[in-house]
C-alpha cells in the first residue's frame, strides 16, 4: 500500500471522485451534501491523498485548512471493493501525522448522521474524535453530524 499526495490530474482519481460525489448524492439531501468537486479540491489550502495498491487507487483523503492551526478533514472514501481492508484506518493514521508534521493543532470533519456513516463515526471515534458543535461555515442540520480532535 503506497499513500502518495495526488494534484488531481488522473483520470482514475477524477472518476474515483465521482464515484463519491454521486453516491454521497444518493444518500444525502443535496442541500446537505458537503463533498467538494475536484476543482474545489484542487485549491491551494487542500492536501490531498491517494491510496494506491500496485496500480489500483483504493482510496484517498484530504484535508483542508481553515486558519493556521485548524484543518478540515475531507472526501474520505475506500473503494467498495475495499471497505473494512483497513484501507481507512491507515490513510487517517497517515493523514493525522501529517497533519501535526505540518504544525495543525486541530482537526475537524463533518459527516451524515444517517445509518449508512455509522462505520465512518465509528472509524473517527477510533481515533480520537469526538462530537462537537459545527465549525467554520457549516450550519446544524438533521442530516450532518460534526467532530474534531486535537493533535
Amino acid at each position: 500500500m503506497n499513500i502518495v499526495v495526488d494534484d488531481l490530474s488522473g483520470r482514475q482519481i477524477a472518476e474515483f471522485l465521482e464515484e463519491h460525489v454521486q453516491e454521497m448524492r444518493s444518500i444525502t439531501p443535496l442541500e446537505s451534501k458537503h463533498a467538494l468537486g475536484l476543482d474545489e479540491l484542487r485549491s491551494p489550502e487542500v492536501t490531498f491523498w491517494s491510496v494506491l495498491d500496485g496500480d489500483a487507487l483504493v482510496g484517498c483523503g484530504a484535508i483542508k485548512k481553515l486558519d493556521a492551526g485548524h484543518a478540515e478533514l475531507k472526501s474520505m472514501r475506500t473503494s467498495s471493493a475495499r471497505k473494512r481492508s483497513g484501507i481507512a484506518s491507515q490513510l487517517l493514521e497517515h493523514i493525522l501525522t501529517e497533519a501535526k508534521r505540518v504544525g495543525l493543532t486541530r482537526i475537524s470533519l463533518e459527516t451524515g448522521s444517517a445509518e449508512f456513516f455509522r462505520p465512518a463515526r465509528n472509524l473517527y471515534q477510533k481515533f480520537g474524535f469526538g462530537y462537537c458543535e459545527p465549525f467554520g461555515d457549516y450550519q446544524l442540520d438533521p442530516n450532518s453530524v460534526f467532530m474534531t480532535r486535537t493533535l
